[in-house]
């Protein structure tokens, strides 16, 4: 198929320079080399994303992408699809996860709908992208037209705003479903090996759930897909969205800080699009989901906390801005040797 060249383009280079002159700075701090650990590293990925040598996140950016998914109705959830549409006024509200840690950090927080079975109340925070009632069922047919697909796409590019730092979150009921489909077909595993428990469902549903996405591989697998294709074939529009996202904010030397489970998948898709994306990737924690361990591997990504976290929405990326900060702040502001009038080793 055809998609919108943009995908493509070449992402922001990251500065060698600034990471070096970063690197030589934490070796001359008051302390013994490298006992900051990762932290140490985070301030250099921040040094060669803003090209300066003490870099600082002021201005974060969290968007939540939400849609409905048609494979719901083969029983893959513990909750209704009305939910979608309810949490994304709880989001507005304030009263949601990622509501209240994005307050916390003084984040920027808007919602886009994508398209939901039940239509949500307006909102100042509510961005209407809607790309149809969810998506189709992916055992039956793709889960999206072209059309909506490029919608999509283009709705996770449009809401990237300049910022420190990009979070996006998610929302669908029967999402989890979708992402692991897309994770068997990227990394080319059976469903059983990827398959968890999503919003909490028993053996039974998540017996239900490998079956269904062992279908829907296998109908459309015959076509061979590309990356894009699978998207277009298995994912959701709130997947595709964040896809969009991550290339676009890499395009704009914006670094993204990916959440868990799906929005790995996201990811994935993003670098499988434009290779150059994984550069501007740092991901916040490994997700309690079984799949998320396999796919950060495949990414080569070291998640910055492990929490047994399986919320999405953006809270476990929303949760870990402070330690970034933190970070950064020790980078900066911390004595060197000289400055302290210490011995150094």
């Amino acid at each position: 198929m055809s998609t919108s060249n943009w995908l493509q383009e070449t992402v922001v280079p990251v500065s060698e320079a600034a990471q070096g002159a970063a690197r030589e700075r934490q070796q001359n701090l008051t302390k013994p080399p490298g006992s900051l650990g990762h932290l140490e590293w985070l301030a250099e990925r921040f040094a060669g994303w803003q090209d300066t040598e003490k870099p600082s996140v002021e201005q974060v950016q969290v968007c939540v992408f939400a849609a409905d998914h048609g494979v719901a109705a083969r029983g893959v959830s513990a909750y209704p699809q009305a939910v979608t549409a309810q949490m994304i006024a709880n989001f507005c509200a304030g009263g949601a996860a990622v509501s209240v840690l994005a307050q916390t950090c003084g984040a920027d927080l808007s919602v886009v709908n994508l398209g939901c079975v039940v239509e949500p109340p307006a909102h100042e925070r509510l961005r209407d992208r809607t790309q149809g009632p969810g998506t189709a069922d992916f055992t039956e047919g793709p889960a999206m037209t072209e059309a909506q697909l490029r919608g999509a796409l283009a709705a996770g590019r449009e809401a990237v705003s300049r910022s420190d730092l990009f979070i996006g979150g998610e929302m669908g009921i029967g999402n989890t479903t979708a992402a692991s489909a897309l994770q068997a077909a990227l990394l080319d595993v059976p469903a059983a090996e990827v398959v968890g428990p999503g919003t909490g469902v028993d053996a039974t549903t998540l017996a239900r759930k490998c079956e269904v996405i062992e279908r829907g591989l296998k109908r459309h697998a015959a076509a061979q897909p590309s990356p894009v294709e699978w998207l277009r074939c298995l994912g959701g529009f709130e997947i595709a969205a964040l896809t969009g996202a991550y290339i676009a904010a890499a395009q704009q030397g914006i670094p993204s800080l990916v959440d868990g489970y799906i929005s790995t998948v996201a990811a994935l898709l993003a670098v499988r699009v434009n290779a150059g994306v994984r550069d501007w990737l740092l991901f916040a924690h490994e997700s309690a989901e079984p799949g998320h361990c396999r796919m950060l591997s495949a990414l080569d990504a070291r998640p910055l906390v492990s929490l047994d976290l399986r919320l999405g929405e953006g809270s476990g990326s929303a949760l870990v801005v402070p330690l970034i900060r933190n970070a950064l702040a020790l980078h900066a502001r911390m004595a060197t040797f000289t400055e302290a009038g210490v011995s150094n080793a």
